[in-house]
């Protein structure tokens, strides 16, 4: 979690930064569209942004904020995909859903509005935030707010449906989860027949032990102590 909260806390920095430029991105748009010849429809939509840009965009200054503003609609589109397979909530998914709709290219953005604390629609004219640039302007803080909303209601779910860590956090909890059984087998008895394996073998060695005794019991008793003779040995004397 603390990686995403980091990335989030990245986007926000560069999004100050756009904000303190947002006379400039007024001023980009208004001559991009004179250029294109589209003064009267509203500026609905990312990738209208990106055509403005490529195609009718002559001004270093105007390509400058431009293209920061499709860079932060780029990083939140990132973000999105990479939180949508940390987590498995119903609330966190319809959260996302919500963003990645805003951030499509195609999508119409011309109804959306940012509310309080959000000052950037106040900031326009009464025309301007109307029927111009009311929703592209709404669009970053929008969706910023949303993916704080993700982080609030994602540190409130249980550990198992969230996986923030990347691989090892899963390896470990995969490690935990096997642990009782790698425990249940080790104390567990052994198989019927392995102890049979195992009793059939300790008789046979226990056999041939006994048997190594008896035969060198028997080599004691016959043998001659000169070593020379066998049978059974009797003490010299006279012969009867």
């Amino acid at each position: 979690m603390n990686e995403v909260k980091e990335a989030l806390r990245n986007v926000e920095q560069k999004y100050k930064l756009f904000l303190q430029q947002q006379f400039t991105f007024i001023g980009a748009l208004q001559h991009t569209r004179e250029a294109a010849h589209d003064t009267m429809r509203p500026v609905a939509s990312i990738s209208q942004v990106q055509t403005y840009m490529d195609h009718h965009c002559h001004s270093s200054t105007d390509r400058h904020i431009l293209t920061l503003f499709l860079s932060i609609c780029n990083d939140l589109s990132n973000l999105c995909n990479k939180l949508e397979t940390l987590c498995s909530g119903t609330t966190t998914r319809d959260i996302l859903e919500r963003c990645k709709l805003l951030l499509s290219h195609s999508n119409d953005l011309s109804t959306i509005r940012a509310k309080y604390p959000h000052g950037v629609v106040n900031h326009l004219s009464c025309n301007e935030a109307r029927n111009h640039y009311g929703g592209v302007v709404s669009l970053i803080p929008i969706v910023l707010d949303s993916l704080k909303e993700w982080v609030a209601h994602a540190e409130k779910l249980p550990q198992h449906r969230l996986n923030v860590s990347g691989g090892s956090a899963a390896s470990e909890q995969r490690a935990a989860q096997e642990a009782p059984a790698r425990a249940a087998i080790s104390q567990a008895p052994a198989s019927p027949h392995l102890e049979a394996q195992t009793s059939a073998s300790n008789k046979a060695n226990a056999q041939g032990q006994g048997s190594k005794h008896g035969q060198k019991k028997q080599l004691h008793d016959t043998e001659h102590p000169s070593g020379k003779h066998k049978g059974p040995w009797k003490p010299p004397g006279r012969n009867a």
